[in-house]
C-alpha cells in the first residue's frame, strides 16, 4: 500500500503563541503526528505565526476593474444612479469577465482567502454573463479556492422587465449556489403592476424549487428594512430552510439597541438567519458580537473591489479585519483577536465551511505571517509569506501559485 505524502510545516507558532510546533498536513487535513512510514516534505517556517485563512463572505468580482486601467467615476446619489454606473462600467470593461473575475479572486487567494460567496449581476444589460463568468473563473482557481455563486438581481426583478425571468434561468443553471435579492420592499418594492413588496414570493420560491440557499441584501434602514427582515425570517422558519438564509448589510440592525436588538437577534437566530456585514461605516457594521451572543451567525465580506460604486477595495479579508477593527474603535488585543475571528470562524460557519482552527482534523488551510501576535497583525497587516490551502502551498509572498 502506498502511504499519502507528509508535509510537515515545521517551527510555526499557531496563533502566534511563544512555543513553537509543527503542523502536519496529510490528504488535505491537520493531524497529530506523521503517519509511520509516510514520505515527509518538509517546508521551514522559521517561527512565523501560523493563522487560519480566511473566508470573504460577500464580494461582486463580476463588477470589479481591479487591474485595469484608472476609471474616473462620476458622482451618484442613490441605488438607481449607481446601478446606471454598473451598467456604463460593465460596457467601458475591454478585458473579459471571467479574466477580471479570476484575477481578483486569485489575488485573494495570495492575501490569505481561501472560500468566498461571490454576488454576481443577472439583469437584461448583463444577461447570464456574470454566472457563466464566474463559473468559468471558479473552474480555473481549482481546489486554491471555494467560490460559492449567487445570482444577484441588483436591478430589481420587480422594476427591470426581464430581470425575474433570467434569475429563474440562473436558478435551474446548475451554475449557481444561491439566489439573491434586494430591498424588497424600498428599491424593489413596486413593479409595473404597482403591486407591494412580493420579490420575497419569487426568490423563496426560487430557492425552495432548486435547492438553492437564499442570500439578499437589505440596504434600507428604519421599518422598510426592519419589516422585510422579519418577513425573511417568518419566511425561512415556515419554509424549513433555516441555515440556508443570508441577509447582507441590514442597516436597519445597527439603529437598534437594548431590548430591541436582543428581541430581533433572538428572532433571526430562532429562524436561522445569518448576516453579513462589510464594515463600512460607524454607524452601518453589524453588532456582531452581540448578535453573536444571542446564536446569530455573522460573517465579514469585502464588496466591492474598485467597481462603479468606489475607487476602494482590495479583496484583501485581513485588510477588511483591520477595517472592522477601525471602525468599532477595537483597542483592547481580544477586540482585535474577534475581528480576525469573524472574517475566519464566523465567515467560514455562515457559509458551512468547516473550521480552520490549526487542530488536528481541521482542514490544512493556514497562511504563514511575520509578526510578534495576532493582534499585532491585524493592525500592521503584514506581507502573506506563505498560503496553504488543503496542506499545499498555493500563494508566496503574496504571489498565486495555483
Amino acid at each position: 500500500m502506498t502511504l499519502p505524502t507528509v508535509t510537515v510545516f515545521r517551527d510555526v507558532r499557531p496563533f502566534g503563541a511563544a512555543a513553537v510546533a509543527d503542523l502536519v498536513a496529510v490528504d488535505g487535513l491537520l493531524v497529530a503526528a506523521v503517519p509511520e512510514g509516510s514520505r515527509v516534505e518538509v517546508v521551514e517556517g522559521r517561527g512565523r505565526i501560523a493563522l487560519p485563512t480566511l473566508v470573504d463572505a460577500h464580494i461582486h468580482p463580476d463588477k470589479t476593474a481591479w487591474g485595469e486601467p484608472w476609471y474616473s467615476r462620476r458622482p451618484a446619489g442613490g441605488l438607481p444612479e449607481y446601478v446606471r454606473g454598473d451598467v456604463e462600467l460593465y460596457e467601458h470593461q475591454r478585458t473579459p469577465l471571467t479574466e477580471r473575475a479570476g484575477r481578483l479572486l486569485a489575488h485573494a487567494v495570495a492575501q490569505g482567502t481561501r472560500a468566498v460567496r461571490a454576488h454576481v449581476d443577472v439583469a437584461p444589460a448583463y444577461g447570464l454573463a456574470g454566472v457563466t463568468g464566474l463559473a468559468a473563473a471558479r473552474e480555473r482557481l481549482g481546489p486554491a479556492l471555494d467560490v460559492q455563486v449567487v445570482a444577484f438581481p441588483q436591478h430589481g426583478v420587480r422594476r427591470t422587465p426581464g430581470a425575474g425571468a433570467l434569475l429563474a434561468e440562473a436558478a435551474a443553471s446548475g451554475l449557481i449556489d444561491a439566489v439573491g435579492g434586494i430591498d424588497p420592499a424600498g428599491f424593489d418594492g413596486v413593479g409595473e403592476d404597482g403591486e407591494g413588496p412580493a420579490q420575497l414570493d419569487q426568490v423563496f420560491g426560487l430557492a425552495e424549487k432548486h435547492g438553492l440557499q437564499l442570500d439578499v441584501h437589505l440596504h434600507d434602514t428604519g421599518d422598510r428594512g426592519l419589516a422585510p427582515l422579519r418577513d425573511i425570517a417568518a419566511r425561512t422558519k415556515a419554509a424549513g430552510l433555516g441555515g440556508r438564509v443570508v441577509v447582507s448589510h441590514a442597516f436597519c440592525v445597527p439603529e437598534l439597541s437594548g431590548g430591541a436588538l436582543s428581541e430581533l437577534a433572538e428572532l433571526l437566530a430562532d429562524a436561522g438567519i445569518g448576516l453579513t456585514t462589510v464594515a463600512p461605516s460607524t454607524h452601518q457594521v453589524l453588532p456582531f458580537r452581540e448578535l453573536a451572543a444571542h446564536g446569530v451567525k455573522v460573517g465579514l465580506g469585502s464588496d466591492g473591489v474598485r467597481d462603479s460604486w468606489s475607487p476602494f477595495g482590495n479583496a484583501d479579508m485581513l485588510h477588511r479585519a483591520h477595517l472592522l477593527g477601525w471602525t468599532t474603535d477595537a483597542r483592547t488585543d481580544a477586540e482585535l483577536a474577534d475581528c480576525f475571528a469573524l472574517a475566519a470562524a464566523g465567515g467560514a460557519e455562515l457559509l458551512g465551511l468547516p473550521a480552520a482552527d490549526l487542530t488536528p482534523g481541521s482542514p490544512a488551510d493556514f497562511m504563514l505571517v511575520d509578526g510578534e501576535c495576532l493582534p499585532q497583525v491585524v493592525v500592521d497587516l503584514p506581507r502573506r509569506e506563505l498560503v496553504v490551502r488543503a496542506g499545499r502551498v498555493v500563494a508566496r509572498d503574496g504571489r498565486f501559485e495555483g
